[in-house]
This record gives structure tokens, C-alpha cells and sequence, in this order.
């Protein structure tokens, strides 16, 4: 690889801002970005993001259904995979193994791979079905890593709040993200109790 690739699912769960962010944040810290997006997250995009405002961080883009795209394929080379934000039901679908859409067969290959898989699952309450999927997910070697923001970090709006997630998600995948704040290197260390 000339610079990192990273493969980027967009599902239809609430949180649009957090792929839309991910994705100008990786590409301002070098990296190649490949992106599918689910048709329930073209829905939700339409509620949740500007008129007029898109995905348009990334480098390549695939439908949804192509699933003789090379991210589907184990020989393409990639630091892995992130969906955000991830529902349930793309979960689900990556926690059987049954896949049905490119998003899907695409994280399913990291998981054989043994590449790096991080799901920003991004609903609530869960019940028991949803956490054993996660369970699921995370003996495969995947990482659910709900977006949740870190007061400690102080932010002053919902863009901090959300860049600090979309930060510490990268770091998963050694992608420094400029702006995200280091407990004890970032604050104050006399905060600390």
C-alpha cells in the first residue's frame, strides 16, 4: 500500500455526523478511504446532515450491492474496517457470518483476515440478543466501540464531542487524528484525583 487504506460502512443507525467527520478526519491525516453506505443510512443521512452535505471525504465508493468490489476480497489490502455508525442489524448480520450486502460480506472479510474490525454501534438500550451479538462480534476479534463522549476531554460543542470519538477510533487503527485530547498529556494533570 502507498498510504493506508481504510474501509468505511455507513449503516442506517442514527450518528451520520460521526462517519461524515471520520472520514474528512482520515483523509486529513493521509489515508485512503474506500466507503459503502447501506440504503437505510441514504435514508438517514437525508434527516440527520444539511441539504447538500454527503460523504465527500471519501476516496473510492462502492454500492451497496457490488459484491465483486475489491473490499469484498481478502487480497485487498487494508488496515480494516470501520462501520459507522453501525446498527444492529449490520451487527447482527457481521455477528452470524450471513451477509447480504457488500457493507457486510466487506467486514466479514476482515474478520477472516484477521484485520481490524471497529463497530460504532449506535443504539440504546440494548437487550440481550443485542449484547450477545456484541459478545458474538468481539470473540472474532472484532472491537465495539460505541460512540460515547469523554467529559474529561471538556468538550465546548457537539463537533468536539464527536470529533474525540471519531479520534479515538482512528487511534484503533494507528491513524493519529489532530484535535483529540490525551488524558495526562493533553490536560492538566493536576485535574487528576
Amino acid at each position: 500500500m502507498s498510504k493506508p487504506r481504510l474501509i468505511v460502512g455507513v449503516s442506517g443507525a442514527s450518528g451520520m455526523i460521526y462517519a461524515q467527520r471520520l472520514l474528512l478526519v482520515a483523509k486529513a491525516a493521509g489515508c485512503e478511504t474506500h466507503l459503502v453506505v447501506s440504503r437505510a443510512a441514504k435514508m438517514t443521512m437525508a434527516y440527520e446532515l444539511s441539504e447538500g452535505m454527503s460523504f465527500e471525504g471519501a476516496d473510492h465508493t462502492y454500492g451497496i450491492q457490488d459484491v465483486g468490489a475489491p473490499i469484498a476480497s481478502g487480497s485487498f489490502q487494508t488496515l480494516g474496517m470501520v462501520v459507522v455508525p453501525c446498527s444492529v442489524r449490520t451487527l447482527s448480520e457481521i455477528a452470524t457470518g450471513v451477509t447480504s450486502t457488500l457493507l457486510t460480506r466487506a467486514a466479514d472479510v476482515c474478520l477472516k483476515d484477521r484485520r481490524r474490525l471497529v463497530l460504532m454501534v449506535r443504539e440504546t438500550p440494548f437487550h440481550l440478543g443485542h449484547l450477545r451479538s456484541m459478545t458474538a462480534v468481539t470473540e472474532m476479534g472484532g472491537i465495539i466501540a460505541p460512540p460515547l463522549p469523554a467529559f474529561y476531554a471538556e468538550p465546548s460543542s457537539i463537533l468536539e464531542m464527536v470529533d474525540q470519538s471519531v479520534g479515538r477510533v482512528l487511534d484503533l487503527f494507528g491513524i493519529e487524528a489532530p484535535g483529540v485530547k490525551r488524558w495526562g498529556e493533553d490536560l492538566e494533570k493536576g485535574r487528576r484525583t
